[in-house]
């Protein structure tokens, strides 16, 4: 599947990750276990979470501490594929 069908289909799925002010570290195994189980998962990133870097920074972090690839973010929203 290419990214840009990634996209549409990650169009109709949930936030079922919430990055808040614990960090990336924090979600780092709960994100992993639901890429495990699904195609897709979007994280959602709280403004205390970033910690003066942009979503995209914090965003790519994750993506590399979990081994998937980063889709597309938006707003504060990122896609992960694995």
């Amino acid at each position: 599947m290419n990214t840009q069908e990634l996209r549409k289909e990650a169009h109709d799925v949930d936030v079922t990750v919430w990055v808040g002010k614990s960090g990336i570290e924090a979600v780092v195994g709960e994100l992993n276990d639901q890429l495990a189980d699904r195609n897709l998962v979007k994280a959602k990133f709280l403004r205390a979470a970033l910690g003066g870097t942009t979503v995209d920074e914090a965003a790519a972090d994750l993506a590399d501490r979990v081994n998937a690839e980063l889709i597309e973010t938006r707003g504060k929203t990122a896609v992960y594929h694995r």
